[in-house]
Parts: structure tokens; sequence; C-alpha cells
């Protein structure tokens, strides 16, 4: 035996961390975002609970790696060589598309992503035998490859979007007439039944999905199956029983119930998805095993077809990590936002764009909805309404109460654990999100405002599904392919690329989350308003005249590459006041104690900073489009005139900048003075330009882009003259003026 294969097992091993590492990140979606979502208790907490359930469900899971060993392919048709490298090619394939994914902030299937790395890699080492064996033959594919899971997979995800988010609006809708957003005087009278149904499915879902394979064979879980109504409605009489007791000492049951709820996912989640991040390890060591007792490389792997239970050691290191990802992994609450951002009752969150299929499908629904709206009798209309007014009783600001936390856990439990009791194919992370899709529509959190692109996010999401299985086929194919062909000069390329991936992806410094989180709680609570509104807007100055001047330049040399760059700041400033633009209701809703004056003034430098920066990107994207198509560049003239121009809007926005940080708005009607000279000259080089073009002197295309440039410059500093003129009233509004600003920037 080589010992070369001692240092695959090893790279296995690091690349099972890794695996452990991103799929937890992923997965930690299913089980936290309903506690997380309706701010249940402190994100510690949280963690902790998980955390319990991770590691008992760790422990009692079966150990059983059947889909690694051979649920994909037959091992008796590969060598223990062949073997090796096609479990290196998933584990590769496998950890680079969830560290994908988790960067994109998108949640997938663990279960789909290996199920169609090992058929990815299957096909690719197949083929390689095809290719350069004469016995073997393309019609022989069948006998290597197992494809009946792999369409199992492909309906679970349609069954599972399907079923799951029908089931949530139906739940969610009549939980809601129930209870409505004011919930509480109901929740006393029979909020002990209603959440001792929900803990019941909650136990059911943790015996029969997370503790049934530990328990099997018991005579507990003998009598459960024998007599499974009987046992659900003597639980459900327990439950609500000491439900009730605790509501007589005012202990909150949704709070226990989604707590629990939360335990039973992650105690599931780690029994039975396990498999999908050690499973192939496991296997490639007990390949290893097989081979050393054998003596020989060349082995055959049938007896990888015979099950073997994993070590309590693997299975232990394996929950430890797990626990370990879930405290310590910053995209893993990346993820977790995606879901919550969709599903929140808040209107202003527009992280997703709209789309055609998206739009159509809102205003036929509009429709139907005002179709129902003229024949539904005005009293019933009345009460439902009633029952769907929103407001904050729990007065913790979270994306959503927990009555649809509660519902969340409770119909994914149970939609889990019936499809587990009746063995059909649905998958985890598919059925809790879209559950939590059903019941956000249901709960009237898709407004008119957020609506178009609330579905456009959620088909993002479900086309990522598809393309989880797709790219993990592919990915691996590539893969199995490059092992095959490369040999272990290949290994050892592709396992530096991979582990530099992995580290460069997830070590790097984020992009300044916490500053952004700190400057949007500012300023919603209201708490030096005036301060973060003067950073953002001094910053955004700043940052427009440093883009505006480097255009200029960088269109005169023709420089398309720093061009490239500029079009995507301007981009980005673009986007974060465009954002900004629309979170001013939530902004104004929540200071509380400001006057309608200030709002006024507030809303309006909000509109300029936006109308700004929207005329900033009407430069540099024409720009680059100019250059980066080979159109002639600018002449000499046109040159002089921008570098001209470019320094009349440096000494205005300085002059800007100055009065803003000293507080002091004295010379503000020299800015005026400054822009009326600016806008003079603006306006003869426009004419001296029609000149040019109208006597042939002047290339149309750079003539065009030489006009926009100046229309838009001449807007750009009409619009910081009145957010000037905006930010001093705003200041005096506010009574913090000179001394206020001196005392902050000196």
């Amino acid at each position: 035996m080589s010992e070369i294969y001692i240092v695959l097992i090893a790279v296995l091993a690091i690349l099972a961390v890794s695996g452990l590492y991103v799929g937890v990140t992923n997965d930690a979606v299913n089980f936290l975002n309903s506690a997380i979502g309706s701010k249940v208790a402190s994100l510690r907490v949280i963690l902790i609970v998980a955390s319990v359930g991770i590691i008992i469900g760790a422990v009692t899971s079966s150990g059983m790696m059947e889909v690694a060993r051979n649920g994909m392919f037959n091992p008796a048709m590969f060598t223990f060589r062949e073997v090796m490298l096609l479990y290196v090619g998933v584990m590769f394939a496998n950890v680079i598309l969830l560290d994908l994914y988790n960067s994109l902030g998108l949640p997938t299937s663990t279960t789909v992503s290996l199920i169609f790395c090992l058929l990815g890699s299957a096909v690719a080492v197949s083929l390689f035998k095809i290719i350069t064996e004469d016995a073997v033959t393309i019609d022989m594919l069948g006998q290597y490859i197992n494809s009946s899971r792999a369409m199992g997979i492909i309906s679970a995800i349609l069954l599972s979007v399907i079923i799951a988010f029908t089931c949530g609006i139906v739940v969610m809708y009549i939980s809601r007439m129930i209870f409505s957003f004011r919930y509480l005087t109901v929740l006393r009278r029979f909020g002990a039944v209603w959440c001792g149904a929900s803990l019941t499915t909650i136990i059911y879902f943790a015996l029969f999905k997370g503790l049934k394979s530990a328990l099997s064979g018991s005579a507990f879980i003998a009598w459960v199956d024998s007599s499974i109504w009987i046992a659900l409605l003597g639980c459900w009489a327990v439950c609500s029983l000491v439900l009730f007791f605790l509501q007589l000492f005012r202990v909150n049951i949704l709070r226990i119930t989604i707590l629990a709820g939360t335990f039973s996912l992650a105690l599931a989640f780690a029994g039975n998805d396990l498999v999908n991040f050690i499973g192939v390890p496991i296997a490639g060591f007990d390949s290893y095993s097989i081979a050393k007792h054998a003596g020989s490389d060349s082995i055959m792997m049938e007896a990888l077809n015979h099950p073997e239970s994993t070590s309590i050691i693997f299975v232990l290191i394996a929950g430890a990590i797990m626990v370990v990802t879930l405290w310590t992994s910053r995209k893993a609450m990346h993820v977790t936002e995606t879901e919550i951002s969709l599903s929140s009752q808040n209107d202003d969150d527009q992280r997703y764009s709209s789309s055609l299929f998206s739009r159509t499908l809102v205003r036929a629904t509009l429709g139907v909805v005002n179709f129902f709206d003229r024949v539904t009798p005005p009293k019933v209309k009345k009460f439902v309404a009633s029952r769907f007014e929103w407001e904050d009783i729990e007065h913790t600001g979270a994306p959503y109460d927990m009555i649809r936390a509660t519902v969340n856990l409770t119909t994914s439990s149970l939609l889990i654990a019936l499809a587990t009791s009746l063995t059909l194919p649905l998958s985890t992370t598919y059925v809790t999100f879209m559950v939590a899709m059903g019941t956000s529509l249901a709960d009237r959190a898709w407004g008119r405002e957020s609506a178009v692109y609330r579905i456009t996010g959620v088909v993002t999401v479900i086309m990522g599904w598809f393309v989880t299985a797709i790219g993990g086929f592919v990915i691996a194919l590539v893969m199995g392919f490059i092992l095959m062909w490369g040999g272990m000069v290949a290994f050892g390329i592709i396992t530096v690329l991979c582990l530099y991936m992995l580290i460069h992806s997830n070590l790097k410094k984020p992009k300044s989350k916490e500053e952004e989180k700190k400057e949007k709680e500012s300023i919603v609570a209201g708490d030096d308003i005036a301060g973060i509104v003067l950073e953002n807007v001094t910053s955004t100055i700043k940052n427009s005249t440093r883009i505006y001047n480097r255009t200029i330049v960088a269109l005169m040399k023709e420089n398309r590459k720093a061009l490239k760059e500029l079009v995507h700041e301007s981009n980005e400033m673009y986007e974060h006041n465009r954002q900004l633009k629309y979170s001013v209701a939530s902004t104004l809703k929540h200071a509380y104690g400001t006057d309608l004056n200030l709002s006024l003034y507030y809303v309006q430098m909000v509109d300029y900073l936006n109308e700004m920066t929207k005329s900033l990107v009407h430069i540099t994207r024409p720009a680059f489009e100019h250059i980066d198509n080979n159109h002639e560049g600018l002449s000499k003239i046109q040159s002089e005139n921008l570098m001209s121009i470019n320094g009349d809007v440096d000494v205005i926005y300085s002059r800007i900048l100055y009065m803003m940080s000293r507080g002091n708005f004295d010379d503000i009607d020299s800015v005026l003075d400054m822009r009326d000279e600016l806008f003079d000259r603006i306006a003869a080089s426009t004419k001296a330009e029609l000149a040019r073009i109208t006597d042939g002197e002047s290339n149309a295309r750079s003539g065009m882009l030489y006009l926009n440039i100046l229309s838009e410059t001449k807007t750009m500093v009409l619009q910081s003259r009145n957010l000037l003129k905006s930010h001093r009233r705003f200041m005096e509004q506010e009574g913090k003026l000179s001394g206020w600003a001196r005392h902050r920037y000196e």
C-alpha cells in the first residue's frame, strides 16, 4: 500500500472539517430562523438551545453512512484507488459549492449537494474507465451508477416547494384568524391548548426524525407506532396541562414552544444530516481499512455494500465542530438574514430587485384579490381585516411575532415527521424555507410595497436549489476527471487551491457589517440623528468629488480599468443612498420626539443625496461604456474644458464640506454665486460643442458623451447646493448648530 493514500485520508479529514463548517453554516437557517426572527430570546440563549440539540442529535445518530458508501454508485465495479479519487472529488466539489452559497447568503440543501456531487464524481470515474479500458463500454454505465436516487431528489424539490408553501399559508391564515396580532387575551384563554398541540407536533418530530434510529427496537417506539393516535392525544393532553399551569405563573408559553422547536430541529439536523458532512470521509477511511487488510490498492470495493456503524468518537468530534461553527460562523447569520428579510413584517428591506415574472404574478394576484373583495360581504371583510391589522404588542422590534414563529416550527416539524413516516422524499431545508415564505404571505407581510421584490427573492432561492443539483454534478464531474487524469499531481494542486479558497473566503475581514448595523440602529433610535446625517452627507460629498475627478482623468487617458472600478464605486454609493431613501419611513417612525419640520428637512436631504449620486452614476457608466466600446476619446478642447469644470466642482464641494464641518453657514451665498458662474460656463461649453458638432468639427459619439457629462455635472452641483440648504435648516431645527459641529469635528 502506497503512503500516498494516508495523505488522501488526511486531506479527506481536513475536508470533512471544512464540510462540517460550510454545511452547518448553510443549514443553521433551518433551525435558527424562527427563534431569531421572533426574537424569542437573546442570540446567546438561542445558540445554547440549538447547541444542546446538535450534541444530542449527533450522539444518538445512527451513524450509518450508506448514501456515501453505495447510494449513488456500485462500489463493486470500482477499485480502491478509483473510489478514493472519487471521494476526494466529491469533497472538493461539495465544499466549494456550499461555500459559494454561503457567500451569496442563499440557503440550500446539503443533501442535494452531497447526492449530486457523488453522482457527478461517480460518472466522471466511470467515463474515464470507459475511455481508457477496452473491456468497458458505454452501455455498461448503468451498472456503475445508481441514478434513481438522483431522480428522487429532483422530485423532492418540487414536492417540498408545493406542499410546504401551501401548508404554511393555510395554517398561518387559520392561526391569525384565531389570535390576530393582538393575541394576548385569546392566548390566555386557549393558548395552552394551542401551544400543547404545537409542542406535541414538535415532540413527535423529535422522536421520529431525530431519535427514532437511536430508539429503534425499543418497546416504547413499538407502542407508539402501533397506537399513534392514542399516543398523540395523550401527549397533547399532558403538554396542554403543563403549559396551562406554567401560564398561571405568568410564564410565556410561546417562548417555551419556540425554543423547544428550535431544539427539535437542531436535534434532527445533527442526527440525520451528519452523513452529508462526514459520510464521504468516513467511507474513504473504511475503504482504506478494507484495502490495507487485503494488502492491495487494486482490490474491488464490493465490501462497501455491507453496512458498518460509525465510531462514536468520529460522531462526537463532528458534533463538537458543528457547535463551534454555529457560534463562530459569520456566514451562518448572513444566510439566516436572507430568509428573515424575505419574511419580515417590515416593507423597507428591498434586498432583491423586481423581475417580469414577479410583476406579472403580483398583478394577477391583485386581480384575483379585487374580485373576491367585490363579492365578499362588507362585515366579513371588516372582520378579516381586523384580524390582520399589524401591531407590535411584544415591543421587541422583531421581524415577525411569536405566533408566526410557532406556526413555522410546528408546520415544518409536522411535514418533515409525516414525510419520514411515509418515506416521502422531502428536504428539511426546502420545507423550513417554504413554510416560512407561506406563513409570511398569509400574514400579509408581502404588501404591495414589497411583494414584487420578495417574490423575486424566493424565486432566486428556489432556482438556486436546482442550480445546487446541476452545479454539484458539474463541479464534481470536472473534479473527478481532473483527478483521474492528473493523478496525485492534480490532487496536490486542487488541494492547495481549495484550501486557499476556504481561508480567503472565511477569514477575510467582513465588509464592516457591524458598523453598518450600528449606524442604522443609531438613526432608527433617534439618538444623535444629526451626527449620523452629517457623517453620511460629508462622506457622500467627499466620495463624489473623488469619483468625479478620477472619472474625468480616466476618460482623458482612456483608462478602461479605472473607469470600470469607478462605475462599481458609484453604483455602490447610489445603492446605499437609495436604500436610505426607502428606509425614510422607518427612520421617521422610530425617531421619537422628532418634529415634522425636522422630518421634512431629513427627507429633503435624503432625496438630494439620492439624486446627486444618481447623476454621478450617469456620468461614470456612459464614460466606461464609451471607452469599453473602443470609441474615439475626447478631443483636446473637450478635455481642457472638463478639467476646468472639474476644478470648479472641487472648489464648490470643498466650500460645502468646510461649512458643514464647522457648522457655520454664513458663506452659503458664496456657494450660490460659484454655482451660477459654473452653470454659465457649462452653458457656454454646451453651445460651443453643439456648434462644433454642427460644423462637423467634433466626433458625434464623443460629443454626446461630453454633453451628457456637462448636463449631469450641472444636476449634481444643483442637488449639492440644495442639500447644503436643507442641511442648514435641519441643523437649525435640531438646535445643534455651530457649537455642536465644532465640538464633534475639531
